[in-house]
């Protein structure tokens, strides 16, 4: 895996439309994305699709990026994340879809599925008061949160990752959860 400070630095390039930077880019982040994708949606070609929609995105974006925010990866991971619980939305809302039209013998209508901007502020406030939260939770229950919810992970492979026991690791999440929990209601 590449260092972070790397990671900063191609996101840069790719920000003024630096392809050869965003190959690099790519070819460095592209396993690990591909395995949070591929955990979520639980299929390969959805995960390819998923895969491939979030690099569009990553290459639209760049410039929005702030180091000061969150990591490389931990962007990138949010972006593939957020496309793959999208594509399971979609996917059961087309087989939702498909089963009323056979019923009724109708067209579908379409609804407009542009983001509505009161409700991407809020998403805005609630990742700043997450990340605020976050920060103020312990070295090991913070870690064991990240590799559950940005990266996937199960109890068992987040042990492994940890050299922890995963009863220790099951008490760091629980833990955490209730600090974040209590945190988050302190903040509402």
């Amino acid at each position: 895996m590449t260092a972070s400070s790397d990671l900063q630095q191609l996101l840069a390039r790719v920000a003024l439309g630096d392809r050869a930077a965003f190959r690099r880019l790519y070819d460095a982040t592209a396993p690990s994305l591909f395995g949070v994708a591929l955990r979520i949606v639980r299929q390969r070609d959805r995960a390819e699709e998923v895969l491939q929609d979030a690099f569009v995105n990553a290459w639209n974006r760049a410039a929005v990026y702030q180091a000061a925010l969150s990591q490389p990866m931990t962007w990138l991971t949010a972006i593939v994340r957020n496309r793959a619980l999208d594509e399971l939305r979609s996917g059961a809302r087309h087989r939702a879809e498909s089963l009323e039209d056979q019923r009724s013998g109708t067209a579908p209508v379409l609804e407009d599925e542009r983001a509505n901007p009161l409700k991407l502020l809020e998403q805005a406030a609630d990742a700043l008061a997450i990340r605020d939260c976050l920060e103020a939770i312990d070295g090991p229950q913070r870690q064991c949160l990240a590799l559950v919810y940005y990266h996937g992970l199960s109890h068992s492979e987040v042990a492994g990752h940890v050299g922890s026991p995963i009863g220790s690791v099951k008490v760091w999440l629980r833990r955490g959860l209730n600090k974040l929990k209590r945190c988050l209601e302190a903040l509402a």
